[in-house]
């Protein structure tokens, strides 16, 4: 399968391999991400020894007994006895004496839970090895809050990670590369659901139409990614009801605090924050506050960044006693396919337009390059009403407005100066204007507005 994106992780990676130094390198991510895709591909450009032992879920001495087994046929020895993993450890360290050496301990956290003290073991090695191994160590896992302690002061590894590679989600321009002979829109609809994870991208038929492939991965009985979600969480949350709980008021466009704790049914405050908390760190929900008030936690939002769960709880979760007696091409038209165009994906559009100025600001391609992007909150005085401006750049000049349309229509110069009136009616001081359009754009821009076509964003 063709590896895509990830370029400056693989060249990080690839640098350490190629070291004559011991170093050390934290690779950690949500499940599915690419983590050991990314490893591995780098491996693949190294002609030093390489183990690559995937952590299992048995006991230490299990996994001393097949980390050995890999080492002897790896290197072409006779079997191995090793009683304890340090002893086999430190092994591997001296032969990284002679010449470059790589391991990689993928899933690490299954084998610090089986084996006491692990970390104070390697931070003895480490020490003892640094000025004649050369030894190129990855931990890898995809239990993200363990793996942050790694990095903090009172652990023995403190000091000792030479590099940090913390895996995210691909963008919408990368993810797009795993389907890329659909049209723009199309490509917009596939990221909406199934987002940045390459484990559900590689899935996508090229030869299927966007519902073809949605239902076919997520609501056909027994599809391939119809059970991801709840797997996923079941394997990270032990009180799954109230992370069903919370989801389901989130998909339903429920943002702020108050207003998740009474849709949810979660029985106290502190529950929620509990759930919450680790929602965020899973990198599934994302706590957001405005550009222009970011102290004020009466402002703060919560909303759903994964598109594939946001998917499940939104249609699949809510409706899953019609699920069960409907045929799916029915379900599908009833409870998704009108939402998903026009509620589901025009917000999701907002998130890709997000990335793409990103991009383009990294880039050095835009107009002024900003420091800060984000929603931007209002109050209108004369309508004793607020809300939110949902794509808002801040740079040394002030502010920038954007607006994304998903619609079939074009973006017409009413539209537009009738948008930008309502922006400055609400007190918003905005030097600059764009639109984004999935249906491109009828008539004159007003002054200092740039448009942006669906087209322009995969160019």
């Amino acid at each position: 399968m063709t590896f895509y994106g990830r370029e400056n992780e693989l060249a990080l990676l690839q640098k350490t391999f190629e070291s004559r130094k011991q170093n050390v390198t934290l690779v950690y991510g949500r499940k599915r991400v690419g983590k050991s895709e990314l490893i591995k591909q780098a491996l693949t450009c190294s002609n030093s020894h390489a183990i690559y032992y995937e952590c299992k879920e048995i006991s230490g001495g299990g996994n001393v007994a097949s980390l050995a087994s890999l080492v002897s046929e790896t290197l072409e020895l006779p079997p191995l006895g090793f009683s304890t993993i340090e002893a086999l450890l430190e092994f591997l360290f001296r032969q990284a004496n002679k010449s470059k050496f790589i391991l990689v301990l993928d899933e690490y956290p299954y084998l610090r839970s089986a084996v006491k003290g692990l970390d104070s073991i390697l931070q003895t090695l480490i020490d003892r090895f640094a000025n004649t191994s050369q030894l190129s160590l990855v931990l890898c896992g995809s239990y993200i809050e363990v793996m942050r302690t790694l990095l903090e002061h009172e652990n023995p590894l403190y000091g000792r990670v030479d590099h940090t590679i913390a895996l995210e989600p691909m963008d919408y321009y990368d993810s797009a590369r795993f389907y890329s002979n659909f049209s723009a829109e199309d490509k917009v609809r596939l990221y909406s659901v199934f987002g940045g994870i390459p484990y559900y991208n590689k899935f996508i038929d090229s030869t299927a139409s966007v519902d073809e492939n949605i239902m076919g991965l997520l609501v056909e009985p027994d599809s391939r990614l119809e059970n991801e979600v709840p797997l996923y969480l079941g394997s990270e949350i032990s009180k799954i009801t109230n992370a069903n709980e919370v989801f389901g008021a989130l998909a339903q466009g429920y943002a702020r605090y108050k207003d998740i704790l009474d849709q949810s049914h979660v029985t106290s405050g502190p529950a929620m924050v509990n759930v919450l908390d680790k929602l965020i760190s899973m990198e599934l929900v994302q706590k957001q506050t405005p550009i222009n008030d970011p102290v004020n936690r009466r402002k703060t939002s919560y909303r759903i960044v994964d598109g594939l769960s946001l998917f499940y709880y939104r249609y699949l979760f809510r409706y899953s006693s019609q699920r069960m007696v409907m045929s799916p091409k029915a379900f599908f038209k009833r409870y998704v396919h009108d939402d998903l165009e026009t509620n589901f994906i025009p917000h999701r559009f907002e998130e890709v337009c997000r990335q793409y100025l990103i991009r383009q600001n990294r880039a050095g391609k835009m107009p002024e390059t900003f420091s800060e992007i984000g929603r931007y909150w209002y109050d209108d005085p004369s309508t004793h009403t607020n809300g939110e401006f949902d794509i808002v750049t801040k740079d040394p000049k002030g502010y920038a407005f954007y607006e994304a349309k998903f619609r079939s229509t074009p973006v017409t110069t009413k539209m537009m100066e009738e948008e930008i009136a309502q922006v400055r009616a609400t007190g918003l001081t905005s030097y600059a204007y764009g639109f984004f359009s999935r249906s491109g754009f009828k008539g004159t821009a007003p002054a200092d507005t740039r448009l942006i076509s669906i087209e322009e964003l995969y160019g």
